[in-house]
């Protein structure tokens, strides 16, 4: 792996350790995690868990939590491990294939699944090959849906967050088991159209959708100097630490 660099992420409550060239972790996996409506004692499966940014934040907002990772490319995988242990966060990682699932977590069944599946269905990988795997999608999304799906216990949840142009895909990949699904849409600045979306559904139910007001992350309409700009509820979100709720009232 090329040389790391240390992030401090929560406000500096963690620290993880991230390539400086390869895939890098952001806003995205903190906003995954922040979403994820765990409770103390639950368990949770993140599918791609990178470096551990997305789990570790969860861990640091629910310490009850019973946090596992999957993980496809080795060096990810133990730099997840590293992190979760010098953050003091206890997890279980395994370096595998979703499509493959490793035989210790194909028995097994969760209360929540959380993903950031890759963003890029075509075009040019980055250089470095850990960033491409991270990023163009090799693995097709609704196969992501579909593992996720499985290792879900009945009633548990699935978190994502994905590209709001791929909406539909997940919507279609979730219809045959999964319901209650609220999207919370997210812009980048009000007026503006959403990048993101955050899909949280629960499998075997069947509440109806619910489309949620967009999540705004910055405040100013325009990127005019070169410091952060974000509005009270990001700032709440990426440097406090704090829950997103969707606002489902059928959670527990």
């Amino acid at each position: 792996m090329t040389e790391l660099r240390e992030d401090a992420f929560l406000g500096g409550r963690l620290r993880i350790l991230q390539p400086m060239r390869g895939y890098r972790a952001g806003a995205d996996a903190v906003m995954l995690a922040a979403a994820c409506p765990a409770c103390d004692g639950d368990t949770v499966l993140e599918l791609g868990c990178g470096a551990g940014v997305a789990l570790l934040c969860l861990g640091a907002r629910v310490p009850g939590v019973r946090l596992t990772g999957l993980e496809l490319q080795p060096t990810y995988a133990q730099l997840a491990q590293r992190n979760a242990a010098a953050n003091a966060i206890p997890a279980e990682l395994y370096q595998g294939d979703l499509a493959r699932m490793p035989d210790a977590l194909r028995g097994q069944s969760f209360d929540h699944v959380i993903a950031n599946p890759p963003y890029f269905t075509q075009g040019m990988p980055a250089p470095d090959s850990g960033r491409g795997r991270a990023r163009h999608e090799a693995t097709p999304l609704p196969m992501w849906i579909a593992s996720g799906l499985r290792r879900l216990r009945p009633g548990g949840w699935m978190t994502l967050i994905q590209r709001a142009d791929r909406l539909a895909d997940i919507l279609v990949a979730l219809s045959a088991s999964a319901g209650a699904i609220t999207i919370l849409p997210i812009a980048a600045r009000e007026g503006r159209e959403a990048g993101r979306v955050i899909v949280l559904a629960r499998k075997g139910a069947r509440a109806p959708l619910r489309l949620l007001s967009p999540f705004v992350m910055h405040a100013k309409p325009s990127h005019s100097a070169d410091q952060e700009d974000l509005t009270k509820a990001a700032q709440a979100v990426l440097r406090g630490g704090a829950a997103l709720s969707l606002g489902s009232p059928n959670f527990r």
